[in-house]
């Protein structure tokens, strides 16, 4: 199958899913239920079995789990101390836009900086006095 034959489906903010044709074209898209029957009846090796054969939804690479895991950790660090990236970015004398990639998933900080993020999360007081002291 083509990609110009390739039939999507987008699921709205609002909840609903629409089926989107190669045209362009969109009509309403009843998403099915699972058949949760079916699904307790089988092994947890079936299961495995299923979910490795779906292409859609293979095991995270080692690096898109790194990944993963830095945006969430820096987001929940920003977040913890109530800042904007703009405000966090400004008080750790971060770049916004580095700060914005990493957080969603465009990049991962390096070793030191990652170093640095543990400090911030640690002793974000500590961090403001010594650039304050420059």
């Amino acid at each position: 199958m083509s990609s110009a034959d390739t039939i999507r489906v987008r699921l709205n903010p609002d909840g609903t899913a629409v089926r989107i044709f190669p045209d362009g074209r969109e009509e309403p898209y009843a998403i099915p239920e699972p058949d949760y029957a079916r699904l307790d009846a089988m092994t947890d090796e079936e299961l495995t079995a299923n979910a490795l054969s779906d292409p859609d939804a293979q095991p995270l690479t080692d690096e898109q789990f790194d990944r993963m895991e830095a945006n969430a950790r820096i987001r929940r660090i920003r977040n913890k101390l109530h800042l904007t990236q703009a405000a966090f970015a400004e008080r750790f004398r971060i770049p916004v836009a580095s700060l914005r990639d990493w957080e969603q998933g465009r990049r991962v900080p390096d070793s030191a900086t990652l170093a640095y993020l543990t400090v911030i999360e640690r002793e974000p007081d500590a961090v403001v006095r010594a650039l304050a002291a420059e």
